[in-house]
């Protein structure tokens, strides 16, 4: 084998064993927009555009659906040009799913966490509160909803992005629930489908 015939040989080869890491390597493009670190885009393909007007008679202050079934959240402001798609995290079971009509009644920036009884039933070892921090499983931000402990929050673990694995609220990856929190007004209108 000559030099450029082994160069051309190990090229190829090289190739052929990235060929199947830079297909996975995907922009949001690729997948209809949808926000978020590449690297996680379990559920992506079930992404749908949904249309507001399916669920709400006008977009009020800004309008979020979130669809448990394809595990994303999706926004428009009070004009309808600006929707985003973000992925998200859903309840662990039907169970623990609130479905319906509601809104956002308050934001905080670096919020507590207090488990509920059936929280702690369920895991005895969760502490009774927690301080904001990088161990709370509010992640950086929530919005809280009308309906008493359910909100809308970023989470430190990402891997629970695009799974069924919260006691009833809807999780994001901790830099795009910052994006949300900054653009959704207090008084927004929320369905959980």
């Amino acid at each position: 084998m000559t030099d450029q015939t082994r160069r051309l040989f190990l090229a190829g080869t090289a190739a052929t064993l990235a060929a199947p890491a830079l297909a996975q390597t995907r922009t949001a493009e690729d997948f209809g927009g949808v926000t978020g670190p590449t690297e996680s885009r379990r559920n992506t393909s079930s992404f749908q555009m949904i249309d507001w007007r399916d669920h709400f008679s006008d977009l009020g202050r800004a309008t979020i659906i979130c669809d448990t079934t394809s595990r994303a959240l999706h926004y428009w402001d009070s004009t309808g040009s600006d929707y985003r798609l973000y992925p998200t995290s859903v309840p662990m079971t039907d169970e623990l799913t609130r479905r319906g009509y509601t809104e956002i009644v308050r934001k905080k920036v670096g919020p507590t966490w207090t488990p509920t009884a059936n929280m702690r039933a369920r895991d005895p070892s969760l502490p009774e509160f927690m301080e904001a921090g990088p161990g709370n499983p509010l992640g950086t931000h929530a919005m809280y909803l009308a309906w008493p402990a359910y909100l809308i929050h970023g989470t430190h673990d990402t891997r629970k992005i695009g799974r069924r694995s919260s006691s009833g609220c809807i999780g994001l990856y901790n830099e795009k629930i910052a994006e949300l929190f900054a653009i959704t007004p207090v008084g927004a209108q929320v369905r959980v489908i």
